[in-house]
């Protein structure tokens, strides 16, 4: 793959990763307040864990191969922190105490994840962009000879 369309190609594996990121902080905040899953207990807030994408070649190595090829989830694990305990007697979670286990979800933080999920997929836009102009304005000088 060549350089344009390498950057590009990187540029789209950010915009997909920052999409599931974005996806994975939208599950947290509608989950916010399940108190019952189907494994027991309260929600748990997931986060998706990313990933440089390998770039192999069966040829010797050339400059183009060191650099790294963007971005890969390698998967999406769960917040193993403790749920956030709420007095709450009448709620009917509650526990003997009379206080509710929810999810350990932060909607403070998941805001501002989203807001910086929202910056760095516009950052990718732009990048592809760039590339994308670039590759036009090159064909204009072969053009205008």
């Amino acid at each position: 793959m060549t350089g344009i369309f390498k950057s590009i190609d990187i540029s789209s594996s950010g915009l997909t990763a920052e999409r599931l990121r974005m996806d994975t902080i939208s599950n947290n905040i509608a989950n916010a307040n399940v108190t019952r899953t189907e494994s027991g207990g309260p929600y748990k807030r997931q986060m998706p864990v990313f990933g440089v994408k390998s770039t192999s070649s069966f040829s010797l190595k050339t400059l183009n191969d060191a650099i790294p090829g963007g971005v890969v989830v390698e998967g999406i694990t769960e917040d193993e922190s403790g749920p956030r305990m709420v007095y709450d007697p009448v709620h009917p979670d509650a526990n003997k105490e009379g206080y509710v286990a929810y999810p350990n979800v932060n909607p403070v933080r998941e805001m501002v994840d989203m807001i910086t999920c929202s910056r760095a997929y516009e950052a990718n836009v732009t990048a592809m962009n760039s590339a994308k102009n670039m590759m036009l304005k090159a064909l204009e000088i072969g053009t205008k000879a």
